[in-house]
């Protein structure tokens, strides 16, 4: 954890920041000098913090009965979320490659789409059609599992956060899905992409969840490499799991008609740099994860989206992101947020690292919108 006040301080930072604010519990310090110096800045978040941090308990709660800390809290060289993922014998393997800061940048895997499996067995993931209609709506992550007959120690949710937090914004944004059945495309502009640029197979699951939509999904991201650029991946069928014999095997598994056709295609740049690019209108924009406040360059896409004029939703790590965001988008806006910020209930299951606040953080934490 840094210091709280380093950046506005003179003299550098003498310890580790271990010092706490006693109100907050949510920023700390390297010692009470820099504690007094800080506090002419800390006074006007110290209490909305305090709130956040409130929240703890309540967003460290899953249904899941694997559990992510055991032996890794106070691991010095691996990561808890290394760790993680070795317990669950998928390390480094398949779509879990990038799930961690072990696997391969970006720019070094020639083929997005070659990434297909999902390296456990069949009981274990989603890798056939569902054996009953998606119920309207999935609310939870429990309720999702219990469609998909999947069992509360899989690790699936670590990725499934991606197309289920889609699904969630779909259902906020008040969409009718049922209305792009049979020949119509469902458009969805998806801002920002990154780790999800190596873990796209796991959008399959879209067909799942919108049965008979084709659903076209622009990714629009200056992490795109630039080889990549322009790439189409289609999606029929639904990542493989480890079983030789198993259904999902079969090309009969993907030749259901009541299954969605999902269709990805990758754009380098800013969104307000390639809009013109694109050849469909959203239905929805989507941009998970998105530091509106952290990176100036949103101002301008931002101004744009209100032009365009169709549901707008960001996602953020944690709360004060989505605050920030929203502070962000109403001074350009001059309008409170459409949608207020809320906790996302297919946010990704494993507490995100944050090295300058205690507060909660997770992958696609909090939702809110224009």
């Amino acid at each position: 954890m840094e210091c709280a006040a380093k950046g506005i301080v003179e003299d550098p930072c003498a310890s580790g920041a271990n010092r706490r604010c006693g109100s907050c519990g949510a920023v700390a310090y390297c010692s009470k000098d820099h504690q007094f110096i800080h506090w002419k800045v800390h006074k006007e978040e110290c209490a909305r913090l305090a709130t956040q941090m409130s929240r703890i308990d309540m967003l460290s709660q899953f249904p899941f009965t694997f559990s992510v800390e055991p032996h890794a809290l106070n691991h010095t060289k691996r990561s808890m979320r290394c760790l993680f993922l070795e317990s669950m014998k998928v390390h480094l393997k398949g779509l879990w490659k990038s799930g961690c800061m072990c696997g391969p940048d970006i720019a070094s895997v020639k083929d997005l789409s070659i990434t297909t499996e999902w390296n456990m067995e069949s009981s274990l993931c989603p890798c056939t059609e569902p054996e009953n209609p998606v119920p309207a709506p999935l609310a939870s992550w429990e309720d999702y599992f219990q469609w998909r007959s999947l069992p509360l120690h899989s690790p699936v949710a670590v990725l499934l956060h991606w197309p289920l937090t889609l699904y969630h914004c779909l259902q906020l944004s008040r969409i009718q899905t049922s209305r792009y059945d049979g020949h119509d495309t469902l458009h969805i502009h998806y801002l920002g992409p990154e780790k999800e640029l190596l873990q796209l197979a796991v959008f399959a699951e879209l067909r799942a969840l919108f049965p008979g939509v084709h659903l076209r999904i622009e990714l629009v991201g200056p992490a795109v490499p630039r080889s990549r650029d322009g790439e189409v991946v289609n999606i029929s069928s639904y990542p493989n799991c480890s079983g030789e014999s198993c259904h999902c095997r079969s090309s009969i598994a993907s030749e259901n008609l009541n299954c969605s056709e999902v269709t990805l295609k990758i754009w380098k740049g800013l969104y307000h740099e390639r809009y013109g690019d694109i050849d469909s209108n959203p239905h929805l924009i989507l941009a998970p994860n998105a530091g509106v406040a952290a990176y100036p360059s949103w101002m301008p896409t931002i101004e744009m989206i209100r032009g365009i004029g169709v549901p707008a939703i960001f996602t953020d790590f944690c709360e004060e992101a989505a605050h920030l965001a929203s502070c962000c988008i109403s001074s350009i806006t001059g309008q409170p947020l459409g949608l207020p910020i809320q906790v996302n209930p297919f946010r990704q299951p494993i507490a995100e690292n944050n090295s300058a606040l205690y507060i909660p953080c997770y992958s696609n934490g909090f939702v809110f919108g224009m």
